[in-house]
This record gives structure tokens, sequence and C-alpha cells, in this order.
């Protein structure tokens, strides 16, 4: 800057466009295009901004315009809510900056001034998750993703001051297994010397487990097919320790009869029976190279691989074999006797329905 320009803003500095009011921000000189550059640039003037993002709850002067000087602090209106925005007639901010005596800015023929509040958001999504994880493994609860919450106000984005960077952190935690309820609260820090913003959360929280279905009544004795049962999400407690899976409950028969909707549980079900009592039945008899059948009437019932007593029909002598299929009963020697016993009495079946044809 030459000793000229530096001699011209002393003098401009010393008069009264320059002079404070009281406590009040100094008024400027408006732009003066015959200046040259350097008395331009030590004068700074105001310029207006068109758009305006604020973090505190009050818009001042120094948000509004560039080269706002001492009177930058000065708080001039109210912000928008938090996350919000809001517009000011260029018109209406020139009359709030004048009333600070801050004159002469250049509006670059702006119409309006656009501000926005800055904001945190912690989404809904976010905040389950969070209480979730607060919950999870703690009074006999499996994991946060098996949990359904639900909470006695509806769950909502909470919108926090932007200052508010800090993670959510856990501060109490409480559940009633009796009751299933919950309360929780997290608190979220800021900028140092500032109190943490505390969220507390309330409502139920129930244990999710995966589930078979029935979706009709099914009698007694009656074989589960697919078509009879889907996979539902259900509560821990109603489907117990002891929830059947899909694929185990299809081709299985019921111990008892089960209406449509009721959970499937391992002790409702049992293997089919291939054989039942009274019923004729192959005699099979395998060993080596022999293979002989017979005919036989079933003394017990019996599902794959049960032990059952069968009457051979020719020989009029009861013997035990493992049911292999249905109405089929397969003799397996243990002893020499035995393999000895049931050769003779297929054998002598086989040989008596060879003469009957």
């Amino acid at each position: 800057m030459t000793v000229r320009s530096l001699l011209i803003v002393a003098a401009l500095l010393a008069s009264p466009i320059a002079a404070f009011a009281g406590d009040a921000a100094p008024q400027y000189a408006p732009n003066n295009p015959s200046l040259d550059a350097d008395i331009r640039e030590a004068l700074r003037t105001p310029v207006l901004r068109a758009r305006v993002e604020v973090t505190d709850d009050v818009v001042r002067i120094g948000d509004v315009i560039d080269n706002a000087g001492p009177a930058a602090q000065i708080a001039i209106y109210r912000s928008p809510d938090l996350g919000t925005t809001g517009s000011l007639p260029t018109a209406a901010v020139i009359a709030a900056l004048r009333a600070h005596q801050v004159i002469g800015v250049d509006t670059r023929n702006i119409s309006q001034v656009v501000v926005t509040r800055l904001a945190r958001t912690l989404p809904a999504k976010d905040i389950e998750q969070a209480v979730g994880e607060a919950l999870q493994h703690r009074h006999g609860l499996g994991d946060a993703e098996n949990l359904s919450l639900s909470f006695d106000r509806e769950l909502e984005t909470q919108t926090l001051d932007a200052s508010r960077t800090g993670a959510l952190q856990l501060v109490s935690e409480k559940f009633d297994p009796r009751t299933n309820r919950f309360d929780v609260s997290f608190e979220i820090g800021g900028e140092p010397g500032t109190q943490p913003v505390r969220l507390r959360f309330t409502g139920n929280a129930i244990e999710m487990t995966t589930a078979t279905v029935l979706l009709r009544d099914i009698g007694r004795n009656d074989v589960i097919k697919a078509s009879d049962v889907s996979v539902e999400r259900r509560p821990k407690v109603e489907a117990g320790t002891d929830a059947a899976g899909r694929d185990v409950a299809i081709g299985m028969q019921a111990r008892r009869p089960l209406r449509a909707g009721q959970v499937l549980r391992n002790a409702d079900l049992s293997r089919p029976d291939l054989v039942q009592r009274d019923q004729g039945v192959t005699l099979i008899y395998q060993v080596g190279g022999i293979y002989l059948t017979a005919r036989g009437k079933a003394v017990d019932t019996g599902a794959e691989g049960d032990i059952v007593t069968v009457l051979n029909l020719q020989s009029k002598r009861t013997i035990t074999g493992t049911v292999t299929g249905r109405a089929q009963v397969t003799v397996t020697p243990v002893a020499p006797r035995v393999v000895a016993s049931a050769a003779s009495d297929v054998a002598t079946a086989t040989t008596s329905t060879a003469k009957a044809e």
C-alpha cells in the first residue's frame, strides 16, 4: 500500500463514518467506485450473503454479511427451528442492520436471504438399534436382531443441535422379564463445557424366534405335509426351547390333535407308524446272497427303525424284526441259532407258497 493510501485510510478512520456510537457497531462508508483499490480494501465494504447457515438459536450480523467487523456478534433474528430453512426479505435485513448503525451494505441485488439452521439427526431406526443393543444378552435376552421392540411413544427421528457431535452413550438400562418392560437412557455430548443431552426411551421388548406353525387342524396320528405348515416369527416364550424346524416336522406324525396356528414342538411329533398292529406285512430275510420273503401279521405298531414282533402266517411262529418300510419288516439275524431259525421260518413259508401255486 502506498504512503498516500495509508494517509487517506488514516484520515477516513478518524472521520465520523468509522466512529463508534456508544456500544453500537461501527458505521461503514458506502462502496465508492472512485476510491482506489487500496482504500476500498481498507474500508472492507459489508456484502450481503444470499444463503446463510447457522448453528445457534439466533442469527447474528456476521452471519448475514461478509466484513461485519466488530458488529459480527450482534444478534438480529431468531433462527429457524432445528433442521429447517427460512427466508428474510433483503429490505428487512437492511433495516435490521441500520438499527445497529451498519450501513452501506452491498446487497448485490439479492431479493432475500435464505437461512438454514444446521442440526444433527438421529434416525428412528438407529435409535431402535441402539436400544436393542443395550438390552441384548442381558436379563436372559438374546441377540438384538431377535428383539421386537414397541415404544410407549411413536419412535421418530430425533433432531439435535449441530454441536452435539458425540456418540450415543448408554447411561442406564432397566428391564423387567415379568412384564417385558424396558427403560433405557442415552447421553450425547457436545462441545467442551456444555451439558450432554439425555434421551430416554421406554416400552416393551419381546424376544422372537423362528417357529413352524400349523396352517390347519391336525388329527392324532396324521402325517404332516409341506402344505400343512409355514414358518413365522413368534415370541420365544410361545415357541419354547423345543420348537420343531420345518424340515423336521414334514413327514412326522402328530402324537395328539393339534390346532391351526399352533407352534409345533418336537414333543408334539413322532416318526410315522409304518406298521400298524394286526396289519398284514411282508417279512424280509436277507443275509449274504440269500433274500427271502414271506407274509406275516404285525403284533406291534412301529415306526421306521422300531423293533416289532410279527407272526409268520405260514409257520405260525412269532419272530422279531426291524421296520424298514411301510408294511415291511426285515428280520436281522444276530446269532447263528437265530439265523437258522429265521431262515427256516422264511424258507418254510416260501416253500409252502410255492406248493400252493
